[in-house]
């Protein structure tokens, strides 16, 4: 599974799977397993906003410092996310 980074943000790496690239750009936050279970999933707007699809084993703490982090890191990890997927950005409300 692809990471976004190599490092951990709150204590859980942000990734996302070859299998779900049909769907819009989105980081799926999980500890070192990287399985989905437990794991939040963060759908990603064009403007580094997200929606959470799926809050997992997260605290609303960690969630919220994911989601700055993504605001802060979206373009680079977007860049990533292009090197396997044709989709774009979440479009949703």
């Amino acid at each position: 599974m692809p990471k976004y980074f190599e490092f951990k943000v709150c204590g859980y790496y942000l990734y996302y799977t070859a299998h779900c690239i049909i769907e819009a750009m989105h980081v799926h936050a999980s500890d070192k397993k990287l399985t989905e279970a437990g794991a939040a999933k963060f759908f990603v707007k064009s403007n580094g906003d997200t929606t959470i699809e799926k809050k997992g084993a997260l605290s609303d703490k960690e969630i919220r410092k994911i989601r700055e982090f993504i605001k802060s890191h979206y373009k680079e990890m977007y860049l990533k996310w292009l090197e396997l997927s044709d989709t774009g950005f979440y479009e949703g409300k």
